[in-house]
């Protein structure tokens, strides 16, 4: 079909205009867009403004491979490249390749994430399913359910019942669309892949005659892809873009001209005309497919969780007013005040439980063993005491035995003969405290207590001077267990443990799941393809693919740093491969699980 005069121009216009030529054709679609868009302030998707934008943002063709990040390769990047002059010719034809495989993977991936969050709210109970369809669904849909919920009460039908078969119906129409949604994309995925596969080594040595080959077979994948894609259904309607046709939105692409496909030799003006369109279909179908996904997708976050943050802006609200009230604004001295207590506490805080157990740490590391023998009660004093009560001893039981007692007869055996002399004396005790010995026996018993007491106080002190730095260590478990939660999040943080792309362990249980689900689709591939349903084969390979390019992004950075990226993506190209045997790839996956070190769980790793 014919292009018009305004979307291509005169074989007379420079190269250089090719830029502008498609810009205007953009601005003059996304006009009407917003002109619709004014007028349908009804519709109650996520709003389209930044999916439009995003089209005024896009760079021109020749530059957009710049911006591409590292994902599956195409088929001929295997091949080797003989000379540089060989891959500038062949560069062309493959950054088209890579962008249409791009914006397929791109897309793949929003919808597969959608409808995963569809498929686990439809295994949800009743009760979960009408919380999302008032609480999870925005404002607007809050004040339609709980108004539809009232309203119904009145009526023959229960409003809870009839909530939850809207919200089974709701699930059940958009896990419906992004299945078929999913099923168009990953097979024009799988097409775009093989017919690369059979166009690898004519890219690379018939560079010259590539283009000329290329493009009318990525026109004839793209009217393809328009026929299988066109019957979703969409509210969105009024543009040129889509053609509205019996309560559905059709796609419509435009196609490179016979008289062009024909042509065996293209002219440069001809390859860059043709080229243009494939971007300009390539928009369209961008265009086309985050309208139809904002309808269906996954909500925001902010729309998900609209009414906790509802509940933490008021409650933000409240105190900041209550803040406000309190502070020097209004002449209040309160805020001052508690901010002074706040740096006393603190100031107090770290002195009490981080500056001094450190110094005490410190302190008994390396003073303790030359201050061991200094202390509240020291060996010398309790010596002199113990040799006080052995000669006070010695002597009360020579003048009761009237005889010369050996030096080194035992405390023991003297506190005997104290003890038997003070039962005597304590028979008569006014007489014998005046005249006998019992003011003296009572003495040597008090030098006895003074002995102990001495002896015990010494002991406390060797065991307090032992465990000082266990004392000091107790004093500082505070801001120990602070400084580790602080240090959790920050490596939580740095980590990015959620995403498959992340060091932790969440992370590399999710690069192993990759790899189980490379594995199952291959199971199902080859199931589909014994019992000869080729489409439905098609498609899981498109999927297989769409995994491998998860796995490609995730492992890339980790395989780097443990030198196993050469070998690793040989392998995920090997697994890409169409004609490769699927027990070959099952292998491969096997290996793939066992060997390489990032991908290994933390338990196995040496």
């Amino acid at each position: 079909m014919a292009s018009s005069p305004a979307e291509n121009p005169p074989t007379a216009v420079p190269c250089t205009t090719a830029a502008t030529d498609s810009t205007s054709v953009i601005a003059r679609y996304s006009s009407r867009f917003w002109r619709i868009l004014k007028d349908r302030l009804h519709f109650h998707g996520p709003p389209l403004f930044g999916q439009i934008s995003r089209v005024h943002r896009r760079v021109s063709p020749a530059h957009r491979h710049r911006r591409r990040k590292h994902g599956l390769p195409l088929p001929m990047r295997s091949n080797a490249v003989r000379s540089a002059s060989i891959a500038a010719r062949a560069s062309r034809a493959s950054f088209i390749l890579e962008d249409i495989m791009e914006c397929i993977l791109c897309n793949l991936h929003k919808v597969q994430k959608s409808l995963h969050f569809w498929q686990s709210r439809a295994e949800g109970t009743n009760a979960q399913k009408i919380y999302f369809m008032i609480f999870e669904r925005g404002p607007w849909a809050f004040i339609d359910g709980t108004y539809e919920m009232l309203s119904r009460l009145g009526t023959n039908g229960s409003p809870v019942q009839h909530l939850s078969h809207a919200a089974s119906n709701t699930i059940c129409h958009n896990i419906a669309i992004l299945t078929s949604l999913r099923h168009c994309l990953a097979n024009s995925l799988a097409q775009i892949y093989s017919e690369v596969d059979k166009w690898g080594e004519m890219l690379i040595e018939g560079a010259d005659k590539s283009l000329p080959l290329v493009l009318p077979a990525i026109n004839s994948l793209f009217l393809k892809l328009e026929a299988s894609i066109g019957h979703a259904h969409y509210i969105y309607k009024g543009d040129k873009a889509f053609v509205y046709q019996n309560g559905s939105s059709v796609l419509h692409l435009e196609k490179i001209p016979e008289e062009h496909i024909a042509k065996s030799q293209w002219t440069d003006i001809e390859i860059r005309d043709a080229t243009d369109l494939i971007y300009q279909n390539l928009q369209r179908l961008e265009l086309y497919l985050s309208l139809i996904l904002s309808t269906c997708q996954k909500p925001k976050r902010l729309t998900l969780y609209w009414l906790r943050y509802t509940c933490g802006a008021i409650g933000l609200t409240l105190c900041s007013a209550w803040f406000l009230r309190h502070s020097s604004l209004m002449g209040s001295p309160d805020i001052d005040n508690w901010i002074h207590e706040a740096k006393e506490s603190a100031a107090g805080f770290l002195k009490d439980h981080v500056e001094q157990p450190l110094i005490s740490i410190r302190d008994e590391l390396f003073e303790t063993f030359r201050k061991r023998q200094k202390g509240v009660m020291e060996m010398e004093e309790v010596q002199l005491t113990a040799d006080s009560l052995h000669r006070m001893l010695l002597a009360f039981c020579e003048q009761t035995k009237s005889q010369k007692l050996p030096e080194n007869i035992p405390d023991q055996e003297m506190l005997e003969i104290v003890m038997a002399r003070y039962e005597k004396e304590v028979m008569h005790p006014l007489q014998n405290l005046l005249s006998g010995e019992l003011a003296r026996a009572m003495l040597i018993q008090i030098q006895k207590l003074k002995l102990d007491l001495e002896t015990a106080m010494l002991e406390l002190d060797q065991i307090l001077r032992a465990n000082e730095i266990n004392f000091a260590v107790l004093a500082a478990l505070p801001a120990f267990f602070l400084s580790l939660v602080l240090l959790m999040l920050v490596r939580a943080w740095v980590m990015r443990d959620k995403s498959a792309e992340g060091r932790g362990r969440v992370a590399r249980r999710q690069r192993r799941l990759l790899v189980v689900e490379v594995e199952r689709r291959l199971v199902q591939f080859q199931t589909c393809m014994d019992q000869g349903k080729e489409e439905d084969a098609r498609c899981i390979y498109g999927m297989v693919l769409y995994s491998l390019d998860r796995l490609y992004k995730a492992a890339e950075r980790h395989a780097k740093e443990t030198g196993e990226w050469m070998s690793l993506q040989q392998d995920i190209r090997d697994l890409a491969k169409p004609d490769l045997e699927t027990i070959y790839k099952l292998t491969v996956t096997s290996r793939m699980g066992q060997m390489y070190d990032c991908l290994l769980p933390s338990s196995k790793r040496q």
